[in-house]
């Protein structure tokens, strides 16, 4: 322990701003999850397709996505024979713009469209 201290003894501002910094990190990242929500976790509006796929007039991103792979795993979608491609049927057509099949890091980008801008 000496010898840490020796060696971490000039930089024990740094440490003490550093644990404050994460510790006042955590607490702001914890508060978010109360619905308000910044970046992917922002509840916006999607379109009325995406809307009518998930049930609702607006959604997060990550919600929406675990939605889509709630959905892709009950109803066994993803091909045998590549899991990474996903075999849409006619549900999954409408938002993935009448796609027969779309690979799963093509999600994302299939999506996107329909989450609108806010004003």
């Amino acid at each position: 322990m000496m010898a840490a201290s020796r060696l971490f003894g000039r930089c024990g501002g740094l440490l003490e701003a550093a644990k404050a910094f994460s510790a006042s990190f955590a607490y702001s990242s914890s508060s978010s999850s109360s619905g308000n929500g910044r970046g992917l976790m922002r509840v916006i509006p999607v379109s009325p397709q995406l809307g009518k796929f998930l049930g609702a007039s607006e959604a997060s991103r990550t919600d929406a996505i675990k939605k889509i792979w709630d959905y892709i795993k009950l109803h066994n979608l993803q091909n045998p024979a590549n899991k990474k491609e996903i075999i849409c049927d006619e549900k999954l057509k409408t938002i993935f713009a009448g796609k027969e099949c779309v690979g799963m890091l093509e999600i994302s980008k299939y999506l996107s469209p329909h989450f609108l801008k806010s004003k």
